[in-house]
């Protein structure tokens, strides 16, 4: 990385740039906006990076980020704990969350299976899924994964270890684009993609 102007600045810089989406021209800028903030903003910056990681754990039901034993949906009563939506990351929920028209829980695999980057079905969230279903409390499971090569083989792994439980597993009907994500999707194509889903 070229030198901009101090070695703490330059180590600011390169941990910025470690963030997704984040490239050195971008986590630069970042850098030097923490310079033009006050030690008090920086301090409250640095506190609510600390809390986050120490409070914030997974849901001990579904494997979404809470600070309580079980996530807000999870203690709900009023959503239908019969359906399960499985997604790859807890940023997947808010987006289905803005269509205000799913009333079931979630699940949340955190990663797809992918040999290439050496993610086996051992390294996601997978054994909490089959112990919710082997449970006899869920109906369906809906698989919501993006429509990637990674995302398509995690859901029909997933949807073949699910078989002999006897649920109802569907994919979601995909007027998602292939190679889209979830949470840049708009809240009319996630509604139409929810209603039209298919069984697999």
């Amino acid at each position: 990385m070229a030198d901009i102007g101090a070695l703490p600045l330059t180590v600011l810089s390169e941990q910025f740039a470690k963030l997704p989406g984040i490239g050195m021209k971008s986590a630069q800028r970042l850098a030097y906006h923490v310079m033009e903030m006050s030690e008090e903003e920086v301090n409250t910056f640095a506190k609510a990076l600390l809390d986050a990681k120490k409070r914030v754990h997974t849901c001990a039901v579904c494997c979404n980020f809470t600070e309580n034993v079980r996530c807000a949906f999870c203690e709900n009563s009023r959503r239908d704990q019969r359906t399960v939506c499985v997604v790859e990351s807890p940023k997947d929920i808010t987006a289905f969350e803005r269509t205000k028209e799913y009333k079931g829980v979630y699940h949340v695999l955190h990663g797809l299976i992918s040999p290439i980057d050496g993610i086996g079905p051992d390294k996601l969230m997978i054994k909490q899924l089959l112990a919710r279903v082997s449970a006899g409390t869920v109906d369906e499971v809906i698989m919501a994964t993006n429509p990637t090569v990674e995302g398509e083989a995690t859901a029909m792994y997933i949807s073949k270890l699910l078989k002999p439980f006897g649920v109802k597993v569907t994919r979601l009907a995909f007027g998602l684009p292939i190679g889209g994500m979830l949470e840049y999707a708009d809240e009319i194509t996630l509604y139409k993609a929810l209603e039209n889903r298919s069984e697999i």
